[in-house]
């Protein structure tokens, strides 16, 4: 069983292949207007309805089946109309089209411009690279130009501060410690994700950048410094874009692919081993069997979800647990893109939060946090007995068990 959705996001839904149509929705029109039937009439209907759909379920996958299958069909409307007529909305068909090669090529331009401007971008990345990572220092101009209005940094007098010091500590302090893990960690979808056995791994990360791809599509390149949990310098994570672009020009998203992560053995921080008893029915005998199961961390971004297959064989429910899962995934790739790389050093500071869209400066409402107070009660009370015993000793054979989500996953 797949672990519960963090971070979801019901209100951003990532273009997937699976909720975006790669052709243009036919429209269709109803000369008539329905009928109006009374409040109790809809109530009787619907009831009557239900009755019939839950003696019959042969009869709702049919109707299911045959509504599938009349998506994008024309309801007849516009065959019954005069040729004239007919003939005005075939011109107004061909101006549409013009309108969906000019959206097309609006896409494509915006997508060139970004690049244009990233190619800008470049090289203050590599700038703040260095100064995180202690190869460089800031101009005085610099610190001048980027102290805050406010004085919440108070770079002022910075220097006098250092003079006292002793040499030797002001030496120790190399660049700006765990920039990154702070800059995460104030990002709420990628907070979420991070467990306290990521963070030890994740101060070794030096820098978090991205680059376009020759055809649509991006990848995110997190570099790491030696370290005792793997042995990759860079973890990268594609985001590929189908060829035929959607509904507006847009582009639609296809899948991702993530770097194979080289663990040193008993590091891997996406697993973790599970001990249990197990007691022979006939001697009485224990022994403690140990298995390895998944668990979560925020390394797993390193191994996208699968978009479902087109067999069919999956459930309506698997299928809808995968979809969301593969708009989150997309949806953090965007994060990362669009929120945490350009503005890093906001991330860090915590100022970006005041321009997050759900950010709310209205109280609380006590219900709630009485409500979410109880939530973590039940979190925290999660029956996590490792001791179970087993009647049969060599019963290896049960679906390791995922570990319950320790918080809320688009």
């Amino acid at each position: 069983m797949a672990e519960p959705i963090r971070n979801k996001r019901p209100d951003l839904t990532a273009p997937t292949p699976q909720n975006t149509p790669a052709t243009n929705a036919p429209i269709s029109s109803h000369a008539q207007q329905p009928g109006v039937s009374s409040i109790k009439e809809e109530d009787m209907d619907r009831a009557t309805a239900a009755a019939i759909f839950a003696q019959n379920p042969k009869l709702v996958q049919m109707i299911q089946g045959r509504l599938g299958s009349l998506i994008g069909r024309s309801s007849g409307y516009i065959e019954s109309l005069p040729p004239a007529v007919r003939r005005r909305v075939a011109g107004l068909r061909a101006f549409q089209q013009q309108h969906s090669k000019l959206e097309d090529e609006f896409q494509k331009e915006v997508l060139e411009l970004e690049k244009k401007y990233f190619a800008k971008f470049t090289p203050l990345y590599e700038k703040r690279a260095a100064i995180v990572n202690g190869k460089a220092e800031p101009s005085e101009e610099e610190v001048k130009a980027g102290d805050n209005e406010n004085g919440q940094l108070n770079t002022e007098g910075a220097a006098e501060a250092d003079t006292q010091k002793t040499t030797e500590n002001s030496d120790s302090v190399v660049g700006i410690p765990e920039f990154w893990l702070s800059a995460m960690k104030n990002q709420t979808t990628l907070a979420e994700m991070i467990t306290d056995r990521d963070e030890a791994a994740l101060r070794h990360l030096v820098d978090i950048r991205m680059e376009y791809l020759d055809k649509p599509g991006f990848r995110l390149i997190f570099e790491f410094a030696e370290n005792e949990f793997f042995s990759n310098t860079t973890i990268t994570k594609t985001y590929f874009y189908q060829n035929e672009s959607g509904y507006g020009g847009d582009f639609i998203y296809d899948h991702a692919e993530g770097d194979k992560i080289d663990w040193f053995p008993g590091k891997d921080l996406t697993v973790r081993v599970e001990a249990k008893k197990q007691r022979n029915k006939t001697t009485n005998q224990t022994r403690i069997v140990k298995k390895t199961v998944p668990t979560e961390s925020f390394f797993n971004f390193f191994s996208p979800p699968q978009a479902p297959g087109d067999d069919g064989a999956e459930d309506e429910d698997a299928v809808a647990d995968i979809e969301e899962r593969l708009e989150l995934d997309y949806q953090l790739g965007e994060d990362i893109k669009e929120k945490l790389i350009p503005r890093a050093i906001d991330w860090f500071t915590g100022e970006a939060l005041a321009f997050e869209e759900d950010f709310d400066d209205d109280e609380p409402d006590v219900d709630d946090l009485n409500d979410f107070g109880d939530e973590d009660e039940d979190d925290m009370s999660e029956d996590h007995d490792d001791e179970d015993e087993s009647d049969e000793e060599d019963d290896e054979s049960g679906k390791p068990k995922q570990e319950a989500a320790e918080c809320k996953q688009s």
